[in-house]
């Protein structure tokens, strides 16, 4: 019997190595009936209280797709030929059932081989290094109610020292806080697993801060969130309000393009220069809906007459650019974001960008202002620092030399590119700058024009989530200039070294006063409090989580103990 389950827990062990050390993360069969995962801990709910985002085995019982012609008996008889009855099978409605659990026999027999196969004094191990925790989905066949028992190693250097053993029960949902168990109850729970000398007692909460509301029963769904988790010790009662004492974290995740956003203005505009990008990319350009009635032609005729027939000078003309705004703007985004010192070049752009509607209509406008150009009619003012190629071309044209530019191909979509990632990034320097949250060293990776277009169009688009970041925490949390500060260095240093991203998620630790008013009256999406005695490997964890939502796959308030040894 001893021999069976050591060969059986080197069979295991066998088979979870080669699934860690292969280069895809596919399920696999072990035993024929039970899958096998690689996956990080965060991906499902209940186990991201253990593992956080960190890789883990996960097993469970393995469950084949499901046709609609199953078990059904089809006495039709046909002249269709083969190749029609190929594309019938093709087309047969598959389902493909969720998770399921293994019997709690079987997940404490997996448990048992993980265990034993990390035994110093069983030859599976030799030298191979530790493996991934182990988590195995179970049915709740048992009293208790278990629907998970983990394993994961202690390691003292190299070596493999000792195994801590998880077991989750889940006690349903209520409506009742009456229900709940209390936390000295929760105390005798942990006692008699344990009888400890002396026990200490921590609490963990998440305030949902922004993202999907309601609004006259209606939700309106959102992409973005903001979070907040708190970590306090001397919890006094079941579901406390986290006291001001507490550590608190915040987790940031936007979306662009959430109409509340601030940024919302800046992000069609960018959305407009995109379509550009994609255009000479691919070949292939979709339109947007033009935002002028009159056309872009007409436009900058209008444009180049008023600038040729004006006394005033350009640069009291660009400190009023108010012949380029549309209706479209809003108020928000006019007192953060706009400029009041757009040059030509730019107020161009904003003009085009709102009218134009083929690579027609580019070519057309720019060769009005080229020929102005050409034969004096204008003078524009630009910003000394511009490095798009008209606004070459208009310092060029102060000598009395402009080069010839030939306006064919996509050399027109390339220039109207050029001129609106100068805007832009301007746009974004300006309140970067002016909120003294960072400094042009800082934005040097971002407003580089020594790379190709294509990637100052990723690199500015990084720079618009940074400020749909910082703008969310500013207007809607209303956070303090430090706490900005810190939250900008960590979104430039992190877009450095990694692509663009909406669902990455930015850590920022902020003192709980700041945020009271948000959530010391409203209720925690996810509550928890954990008891624990001893050390090391004689540490005993007992642990109780409330959420709002089923953390399990069953069908408010779910009631998760926990207990580890």
């Amino acid at each position: 019997m001893c021999s069976k389950a050591i060969s059986s827990a080197k069979e295991f062990h066998g088979a979870l190595r080669s699934f860690l050390d292969a280069e895809r993360n596919d399920p696999r069969l072990y035993e024929e009936d039970i899958q096998v995962l690689k996956m990080n801990g965060d991906s499902v709910p209940v186990l991201n209280m253990f593992c956080g985002n960190h890789p883990v085995f996960i097993c469970e019982k393995a469950v084949p797709k499901v046709t609609e012609c199953d078990n059904q008996q089809m006495n039709v008889t046909s002249n269709s030929s083969d190749e029609d009855a190929d594309v019938d099978d093709a087309d047969a409605l598959q389902t493909e059932l969720g998770p399921q659990p293994l019997t709690i026999m079987k997940a404490r027999q997996l448990l048992s081989w993980y265990t034993l196969s990390q035994n110093a004094n069983v030859s599976a191990l030799d030298d191979n290094p530790a493996l991934l925790p182990l988590w195995v989905r179970c049915d709740m066949s048992d009293p208790a109610g278990t629907t998970w028992f983990g394993a994961e190693t202690v390691c003292t250097g190299n070596k493999v020292s000792g195994v801590k053993l998880y077991s989750v029960t889940c006690k349903g949902s209520t409506v009742d806080k009456g229900s709940l168990i209390t936390l000295e109850e929760l105390k005798r729970d942990h006692k008699e697993r344990h009888h400890p000398s002396s026990m200490t007692v921590k609490g963990s909460a998440r305030f949902s801060l922004f993202g999907s509301t309601v609004v006259e029963n209606t939700t309106i769904e959102s992409q973005s969130t903001v979070t907040v988790d708190f970590k306090w010790s001397h919890v006094e009662s079941i579901l406390e309000t986290p006291p001001l004492s507490s550590t608190a974290n915040l987790n940031i995740k936007v979306a662009s393009g959430d109409m509340r956003s601030p940024m919302y203005e800046m992000y069609k505009e960018l959305g407009f220069l995109q379509t550009l990008a994609d255009g000479l990319r691919n070949g292939e350009t979709e339109w947007m809906e033009p935002l002028e009635s009159v056309s872009a032609v007409n436009l900058t005729k209008a444009f180049l007459e008023e600038l040729q027939g004006t006394a005033k000078t350009l640069q009291e003309k660009a400190e009023k650019p108010a012949e380029v705004k549309t209706e479209t703007d809003t108020p928000i985004y006019n007192s953060l974001l706009e400029r009041g010192d757009l040059d030509f070049v730019e107020q161009l752009w904003a003009l085009m960008r709102k009218s134009v509607t083929s690579y027609q209509d580019i070519g057309d406008c720019l060769k009005l202002v080229i020929e102005a150009l050409k034969y004096h009619d204008i003078k524009p003012w630009i910003h000394r620092d511009s490095s798009s190629s008209l606004s070459k071309l208009i310092l060029q044209s102060y000598h009395q030399q402009i080069d010839h530019v030939s306006l064919t191909g996509v050399t027109p979509v390339h220039m109207l590119l050029e001129m609106g990632l100068d805007k832009m990034r301007k746009d974004y320097i300006n309140y970067l700058i002016g909120e003294e949250l960072t400094t042009l060293n800082h934005l040097c990776y971002y407003l580089s024009t020594e790379v190709d277009l294509q990637e100052q169009v990723i690199r500015l688009r990084k720079l618009h989530h940074l400020l749909e970041i910082i703008l969310t925490c500013s207007a809607f949390l209303g956070l303090p200039y430090d706490r900005l500060f810190l939250l900008t260095q960590s979104c430039l240093q992190h877009y450095k070294a990694h692509p663009y991203d909406e669902e990455h998620e930015f850590k920022l630790q902020i003192k709980p006063a700041l945020i009271g008013h948000f959530y010391q009256k409203e209720h925690p999406v996810v509550w928890g409090v954990e008891v624990s005695s001893g050390h090391g490997l004689r540490e005993v964890r007992t642990s109780l989580q409330l959420s709002d939502r089923p953390l399990l796959i069953m069908s408010s308030l779910t009631q998760i103990t926990q207990m580890k040894q």
